[in-house]
């Protein structure tokens, strides 16, 4: 495009008329003031945290249920609720909401405490000093004046797998020395089963609440697709069925209400790039092909090392083949590319374990096929779509230094 027509296009954008009035309301990061079909998990989880508001630490908290459940919008508008009422009444209460997914943030135990840290305003460095020296700055901090901490952090999971279960152990005795402050939990989780699978003396210390968010069934979506379309859009700008069909594909994905909304805000981007008056359902059909490539390659990026090397070594092998992908022919490719990154080689057991959890991503295909008394093997195929093969694997090289 040239330099004036580019500039006719960007003008041309600002004077046309859009499909939205509030594209916010579609977002994640949202919270509307009231939400659907979760009165009753607010009411659980604001009985149990109701305590902070007398300055008395409240029971540790786990919230679990499966993506798009709503476990993050009800944390947020509770705690967003007790902030409120403590600022009138003058309560020293403070949340830190932190997500432990994002990379330099919670990656490491001396990042996620640097970073608690700086949540009260003391600076820290982002490496080199030792990480008992850290937890000393974070201890003082805290306990600098009379105050309840409410720490959240989602997708907790995340954080005891990349660190494991010591700093929950560390953040939990830290209580016992405070003199003025207290610091209370809450753990977002997608993994119904991880605590069960952390240290028992962590587990008693937690002294742990725990609630299960169910998934949402297509027609609770449909009715919050309703409500955040009638902030979102503007009026007579979505096709009859297009929010019944955006709903049958997030019950379809397990009540995933998030999925929902992110293929109702794709699909009003489409028809707006085509200049179009109304969401057609054709654009819900578009933008489900979109975000599942998209998805992948985000899955991809934030795949560890030993994914990344394992699943190239299935597109090398799939360049070469098409078909008849076993575990072990992948075991040997995996090693060459091991060695030429300098990653610590896996036993091939661990890989199999690897190749199983690619396919719970939706990358490629294991089928798990006997072969008599030579016992079992998985048969690969690759599920990634063809238009985002090559820059799959350009994902991969730069991941892992091949490029």
């Amino acid at each position: 495009m040239k330099k004036e027509s580019l500039s006719n296009f960007f003008e041309d954008f600002l004077t046309k008329e859009s499909l939205f009035s509030n594209k916010r309301a579609l977002q994640s990061s949202y919270t509307p003031e009231t939400i659907p079909h979760r009165e009753i998990e607010i009411g659980k989880v604001a009985n149990i945290l109701a305590p902070c508001l007398k300055l008395e630490k409240p029971s540790n908290l786990f919230i679990y249920g499966k993506p798009g459940t709503g476990k993050t919008l009800t944390i947020k508008h509770i705690t967003n609720n007790l902030s409120n009422i403590s600022q009138q009444k003058n309560i020293p209460f403070k949340t830190i909401y932190l997500n432990c997914k994002l990379k330099k943030v919670a990656d490491t135990e001396y990042r996620l405490i640097a970073q608690l840290t700086r949540e009260f305003g003391k600076e820290i460095a982002a490496t080199g000093l030792p990480t008992d020296e850290v937890y000393k700055s974070f201890f003082n901090v805290v306990d600098d004046k009379q105050q309840l901490v409410l720490l959240v952090l989602d997708e907790i999971d995340q954080l005891v797998k990349k660190t494991g279960d010591e700093i929950l152990y560390n953040l939990i005795r830290i209580n016992e020395d405070l003199k003025n402050a207290q610091i209370a939990i809450v753990g977002i989780s997608n993994d119904l089963i991880f605590i069960d699978h952390i240290d028992p003396r962590v587990r008693s210390s937690l002294s742990e609440e725990e609630i299960v968010f169910p998934p949402y069934n297509a027609p609770q979506i449909s009715e919050i697709l309703k409500q955040r379309s009638n902030e979102a859009f503007k009026e007579n700008t979505i096709e009859e069925g297009v929010i019944e069909k955006c709903a049958a594909y997030a019950a379809r994905e397990h009540g995933d209400a998030r999925r929902a909304l992110e293929l109702l805000r794709v699909a009003g981007e489409i028809a707006e790039r085509n200049n179009l008056q109304k969401v057609k359902i054709q654009h819900i059909d578009e933008a489900e092909e979109k975000i599942e490539k998209d998805s992948i390659l985000e899955a991809i990026i934030h795949q560890p090392k030993q994914s990344q090397a394992t699943l190239y070594a299935i597109l090398s092998l799939h360049n070469q083949r098409k078909e008849n992908i076993f575990t072990g022919d992948i075991y040997e490719i995996y090693k060459t590319i091991s060695s030429r990154t300098g990653l610590r080689p896996l036993t091939q057991r661990r890989i199999s374990d690897i190749i199983a959890e690619l396919d719970m991503l939706g990358a490629i295909n294991a089928k798990v096929i006997s072969k008599g008394r030579h016992g079992r093997t998985r048969e690969i195929s690759v599920s990634i779509p063809l238009a985002i093969l090559q820059k799959t694997k350009k994902i991969l090289e730069e991941g892992l230094s091949l490029s």
